[in-house]
C-alpha cells in the first residue's frame, strides 16, 4: 500500500519538477536584465577589466563599430543590436572575469578621451548624435521568443545576408540569409580587389610553390559565398581562406596573372545578422530602426529593460 502511494506520489511532483527546471531556464535571461546593469569589459591596451554603466558602454561601441555621418534610424538599429549581443555576453559570462572585450573580438569600445583626440572640434556633435541613439533606444532589446537574440552584424553585404550555420556552426532561427538590396548603392567597401605574389600567396595558406595554380571544387552557400573550395590539391574552408589571405569577403574569387595573384571579393564581414550599410541604405529610404532589425533578424520582438 505504501510502495502504490509513494508511486502516486512520483508521478505527481515529477511533472511538476520537469516543468519548474524548463520555466527557470526560460526565465533566467529575462531575470539578469536589470536597471543600472553595467558591463565588465576587458581593455585589452591597457590590460584591465572596468565596470561601464551599459547605456555609457553602447555610446563607445557606436563610436567604434558605426560611421558617425550615418543616418540616425541606422544608429538607433546598431544601438539596439549591440545591446542585444552584450546582454547575451553578459550571461554567457556571468561566472567569468569578465563579459567582453573592447575589440572585435566582441564589440569594438572607444573611450571618451579617444574620441576628443581623434574627432577633435567635432566631438561634441559627433557625440550628442551617438547619443541620442542610444538613449533614444534606451533598454531596447531584443528577444526571439524567450530568448535573447545573439544579434550578430557586420559591415556589408554581397546583396544577401548569411545563415549562421554556414559560418559559426550553430543554427538560429532569427539568423536567415535575406537579400540586401542596399549595400551596392551606399557602401564603398562592397567590392574590393587586391594583388599578390603567387609565392606570397602559397606561403599565406602554407601551400608548396606550383607555377600552375588550380581553383576546383568550390562548394557555395545560397548567398554565393565559398563555402568549400580546392587550392592545387588542397581542400579548404572559405572562411579559413579569408582569414589566412586577410581579404574582406568569402564571396570571392582567385586569377591567377603569372606571378601574380589577384581576387576579388564582394561586401565586407562574415555576413551573418544585420549589415550596417545596408541598414544605413534603409535608413535613407525611410525604413525606420524598428523595421532595419525586424528585416535582419527573422520574427524577433522587442523588449525594454
Amino acid at each position: 500500500m505504501k510502495q502504490a502511494l509513494y508511486v502516486a506520489i512520483l508521478i505527481l511532483i515529477i511533472p511538476y519538477f520537469i516543468v519548474s527546471f524548463f520555466m527557470e531556464e526560460r526565465e533566467i535571461e529575462f531575470n539578469l536584465v536589470t536597471d543600472n546593469m553595467y558591463v565588465r569589459v576587458k581593455r585589452e591596451k591597457i590590460n584591465d577589466i572596468l565596470n561601464i554603466p551599459l547605456e555609457e558602454y553602447l555610446v563607445g561601441v557606436l563610436a567604434g563599430e558605426m560611421p558617425v555621418n550615418f543616418h540616425d534610424e541606422a544608429l538607433k538599429a546598431q544601438a539596439v543590436a549591440a545591446r542585444s549581443y552584450v546582454l547575451k555576453r553578459i550571461i554567457y559570462s556571468k561566472n567569468e572575469e569578465y563579459d567582453v572585450i573592447d575589440s572585435v573580438a566582441n564589440q569594438v569600445y572607444l573611450d571618451s578621451e579617444y574620441l576628443k583626440e581623434r574627432w577633435k572640434e567635432s566631438y561634441i556633435s559627433n557625440i550628442n548624435k551617438i547619443r541620442n541613439a542610444v538613449f533614444s533606444t534606451k533598454g531596447e532589446f531584443m528577444v526571439y521568443g524567450d530568448k535573447i537574440v545573439d544579434a550578430l552584424y557586420f559591415s556589408t553585404s554581397n546583396g544577401f545576408t548569411e545563415n549562421s550555420e554556414a559560418v559559426f556552426g550553430f543554427k538560429e532561427p532569427y539568423l536567415r540569409s535575406v537579400e540586401s538590396i542596399w549595400d551596392k548603392e551606399v557602401s564603398p567597401v562592397f567590392t574590393d580587389s587586391m594583388e599578390m605574389s603567387l609565392s606570397d600567396f602559397y606561403k599565406k595558406l602554407n601551400l608548396p610553390y606550383d607555377s600552375e595554380l588550380v581553383i576546383s571544387s568550390l562548394k557555395k552557400s545560397e548567398s554565393d559565398r565559398i563555402l568549400e573550395l580546392k587550392i592545387n590539391s588542397k581542400k579548404f574552408i572559405g572562411k579559413d581562406v579569408r582569414e589566412k589571405l586577410g581579404i574582406r569577403s568569402t564571396d570571392f574569387n582567385i586569377i591567377q596573372k603569372g606571378n601574380i595573384v589577384q581576387i576579388n571579393t564582394k561586401g565586407y564581414g562574415h555576413g551573418v545578422g544585420m549589415s550596417q550599410y545596408g541598414a544605413n541604405g534603409m535608413a535613407i529610404k525611410n525604413f525606420n530602426y524598428k523595421e532595419i532589425l525586424e528585416y535582419y533578424y527573422k520574427n524577433i520582438s522587442l523588449k525594454k529593460i
